[in-house]
C-alpha cells in the first residue's frame, strides 16, 4: 500500500515509515497539512495517517479537505496523545476511520492499517478468478477472456489492467502505478507509461459498448468508470 504520513515531529515520522517499509508498504513523509493537500491535487494514494496537531493545520480540517476534495477518498486514520473519549468521537465524526494513540506500537498500528484497507479494499478471491462485468481475469494465468475469448496482454498490459479495474472509478495517479507496477517514480518518462496505458484502452476495447470509459485526467493520472 502507498502510504502518506502527515506528521510534523520527524523522529516519529521516520520511525513509523521504517515500519512500514519494513512490512511491505511505501510511505511518503509530510510535515505540514498544506504539503499533503498540494501532493494529493496530483497523486494517489492508498491510506492517509493524519497527526492532530500540526503547525499549518489542525488534522480534523485535513480530513474535511480530504473528504471534500479527494474522489474515492482513501481510509483515513488520526495520529495523537489525546486520549479523551471526546477527542476519539470529534475524530471520527470528522469522517477518520480510525484513531491511533502517538507514540503507536508497531503491531498496533499495522493492524488497523490492515483493517481499514480490508473494509475499503476487496480482498482478491482466493480462485485467482476476477470478474468484472464481461471481463474475467485470472491472476494465476495473468490472462484476460471478454465473452468467452481471450485478450493477448504482455505482463505489464495485464498488470494495469488489473489495477485500474480493482480501483474502479478511483482517480490513479501517474507516479502511483509507476511505483505499483514499476517500483520506481515516473522520472522514468510518463510516455512509457502512456503508451502501455493505450494498449490496455485499445486491446480490451475499453469503450462506451462495453460498459466503461477509461479517462485520462489533466496533470494526474487515469481513472476507469464502469457506465452500466
Amino acid at each position: 500500500m502507498r502510504i502518506a504520513i502527515l506528521e510534523d515531529d520527524r523522529e516519529v515520522s521516520e520511525e513509523i515509515a521504517s515500519t512500514l517499509d519494513q512490512n511491505g508498504h511505501n510511505c511518503t513523509c509530510f510535515d505540514r497539512g498544506q504539503k499533503l493537500i498540494n501532493r494529493l491535487k496530483h497523486d494517489t494514494f492508498d491510506v492517509l495517517l493524519i497527526d492532530w496537531n500540526l503547525p499549518d493545520f489542525d488534522g480534523l480540517r485535513i480530513i474535511g479537505w480530504v473528504k471534500e476534495n479527494v474522489k474515492r477518498a482513501p481510509p483515513m486514520i488520526v495520529l495523537t496523545s489525546r486520549t479523551a473519549d471526546e477527542d476519539i468521537v470529534a475524530a471520527l465524526e470528522a469522517g477518520a476511520d480510525d484513531y491511533v494513540i502517538k507514540p503507536p506500537l508497531a503491531p498496533i498500528l499495522l493492524a488497523r492499517i490492515s483493517a481499514v484497507c480490508r473494509r475499503t479494499y476487496p480482498e482478491p478471491p482466493a480462485s485467482g478468478v476476477e470478474m468484472h462485468g464481461e471481463y474475467i481475469f485470472n491472476t494465476f494465468s495473468e490472462t484476460v477472456l471478454l465473452r468467452g475469448e481471450a485478450i493477448p496482454l504482455t505482463k505489464k498490459e495485464f498488470g494495469i489492467a488489473l489495477i485500474l479495474f480493482r480501483n474502479i472509478h478511483r482517480t490513479l495517479s501517474r507516479e502511483y502505478l509507476f511505483q505499483t507496477l514499476w517500483g520506481a517514480s515516473p522520472e522514468l518518462q510518463t510516455r512509457t507509461l502512456d503508451a502501455h496505458v493505450s494498449k490496455v484502452r485499445n486491446k480490451l476495447n475499453l469503450r462506451a459498448a462495453n460498459g466503461y470509459r477509461l479517462s485520462p485526467i489533466y496533470a494526474f493520472g487515469y481513472r476507469l468508470e464502469k457506465l452500466i
